[in-house]
């Protein structure tokens, strides 16, 4: 099947996108080799590699932790029958939706000197002062290990389990009748067969450690996403701000070619055609109770206190949280959301569509590029927005200057900048949702489409579109949350007259105040239930 004569316009579509879209991440590259900063270099000489070495401590921490927490969980899940595993398959996914910055200060509001629980251990014991007693200061390194890997342990948790059930269960039988226990079977077996999707999650929950900016600025832990915006706005400094992001994205690069690498002579050919709806091993007795307990109280300590926490908070202050400032905020938020799902679902069916047709390699090149995005930390990603469209704001006034004319900030000023910027940076959510759901269509329907003399936009305007309904509102849905909850970008490029619920609700975080908006944090939270629950029906549709 061959469209060489009409190829062309998708092949510009495809390609401008590609361009377009990548185009703040070689800026940045550009703008961080350009010459010698001060700052930079002061920063280098003084507090840098501090912060480099915070931030791999964090990204490690946080890896190990989410293994500790999501293997366990998606063995327990995949293979074994105990009580309340159905309810628990979906509900251990439900801290995605809770942003990490609100657990934080949940936890932080329970747990410090004024906080409920050492009020109650200093009553029940007789302490009278701190140095009656030691207790941990959630508020450093480990603590925020703690507080993103509670968040983000699903990811692996979710990829893990999958990973489990597409394995054949006979390799798992085989190794019971060759007398190997279920520990050891998982060890010997379970995790070796599934280590390109574990190390595939660990690099998704490194870039979204990497990218967190909120919880380690609330618990006054530096790393490079908070040297970035120190730089910023401490110094004023755009090209040593450039360059720490320039570090960071180093730091990606060596992390994701250590991947590649380890995986380079590994692959798994074989995988069951259906999932088996029948346990490896049913739990009985302390087992069985020992499992539940464990899921329970990571389910408990991870989304179910802070969940409280909040709904006692908008109860408790709802006079005060209730008010046009919340709908105020909420409607920008959906806007901007709103406005960047259509765009980044529409760029992604063409690009796709672009690769179904074309039947070379390199028209896979595009998609590619245009999903380099969302390797971007959200405080770097700003700056990478910045820097084009700041050098095409004074191109065009230059231009207009002749003819006294001024456009401003009329794109570094307005709600403009977010919204590239968070198409930049999800784009590669909406195309990998929306790329599977084509890989889906048969070949077939394009041929029987073309037989009966349909042009290639027709076919995909009564073919394709009909037929991916399911796959465009789960990415939809997919990246309206994401832009729901982005934060770091929001709060450096966001002008005078906006604010979202993400950074209305992080304001009050930083000063202590949560319970004034929390309201607009469980709203933040109830919508990121949207795509959990999507997500898991189609997951039992699929079983």
């Amino acid at each position: 099947m061959t469209y060489k004569f009409k190829l062309s316009k998708w092949q510009l579509f495809a390609w401008s996108t590609g361009l377009i879209l990548s185009a703040p991440l070689f800026f940045l590259l550009f703008e961080s080799l350009q010459g010698n900063s001060e700052v930079f270099s002061h920063l280098w000489d003084t507090v840098l590699w501090d912060y480099i070495t915070n931030t791999v401590l964090l990204v490690l921490g946080v890896c190990v932790l989410s293994c500790a927490i999501a293997l366990p969980l998606g063995w327990l899940t995949a293979y074994c029958s105990f009580p309340g595993k159905k309810q628990f398959e979906w509900a251990l996914m439900l801290p995605l939706a809770m942003p990490t910055y609100i657990i934080a200060y949940v936890y932080t509001d329970l747990l410090d000197y004024a906080g409920p629980v050492q009020i109650a251990l200093r009553k029940w014991f007789g302490w009278q002062s701190p140095s009656d007693y030691c207790f941990f200061d959630i508020r450093t390194l480990p603590g925020a290990i703690v507080m993103i890997a509670l968040v983000l342990y699903p990811y692996l948790f979710l990829i893990f389990k999958t990973a489990l059930r597409e394995q054949s269960f006979k390799l798992v039988q085989a190794s019971q009748l060759m007398g190997l226990s279920p520990k050891q079977s998982f060890f010997k077996v379970s995790l070796v067969l599934s280590r390109g999707a574990i190390v595939a999650a660990l690099a998704l929950i490194s870039m979204e450690t990497m990218a967190d900016f909120a919880t380690v600025s609330y618990f006054a832990v530096s790393t490079l996403t908070t040297a970035v915006y120190d730089t910023w706005f401490g110094y004023y400094s755009l090209t040593a701000a450039a360059k720490i992001s320039g570090v960071m994205l180093l730091l990606l690069f060596l992390a994701l070619m250590a991947e590649r690498f380890s995986r380079r002579n590994q692959a798994v050919f074989e995988r069951q055609s259906s999932v088996n709806s029948e346990s490896l091993y049913v739990l009985k007795g302390k087992s069985a109770w020992l499992a539940t307990a464990f899921c329970g109280f990571i389910l408990l300590i991870a989304f179910l206190i802070p969940i409280a926490v909040l709904v006692n908070y908008a109860i408790t202050y709802f006079d005060k949280a209730w008010n046009i400032e919340f709908f105020s905020y909420a409607w920008q938020s959906l806007k901007v959301a709103g406005i960047v799902s259509v765009i980044t679902i529409t760029l992604s069916i063409f690009v796709v569509f672009y690769q179904r047709v074309a039947k070379q390699t390199y028209p896979l090149i595009p998609g590619r590029l245009a999903s380099t995005g969302y390797a971007l930390p959200g405080t770097v990603l700003a700056i990478a927005v910045l820097l084009p469209l700041t050098l095409l704001e004074n191109t065009i006034n230059e231009a207009l200057e002749p003819y006294n004319l001024d456009i401003g900030l009329l794109l570094t000023g307005s709600i403009f900048t977010i919204i590239i910027a968070y198409i930049v940076r999800f784009y590669a959510i909406a195309h990998g949702a929306i790329e599977s759901s084509f890989l889906r269509i048969s070949p077939s329907l394009d041929m029987a489409s073309q037989s009966m003399g349909k042009s290639q936009g027709q076919t995909l305007r009564l073919i394709h579109l009909p037929l991916l309904r399911r796959g465009l509102l789960t990415a939809a849905l997919l990246v309206f949350i994401e832009c729901m909850k982005e934060l770091p970008a929001a709060l450096l490029l966001r002008p005078f007259n906006f604010e979202s619920l993400a950074t209305h609700v992080f304001q009050y975080v930083s000063d202590e105040q949560l319970e004034l908006a929390s309201i607009s944090a469980l709203f933040i939270v109830i919508v990121g239930f949207i795509p959990l629950y999507f997500i898991n029906r189609s997951m039992e549709q699929r079983s």
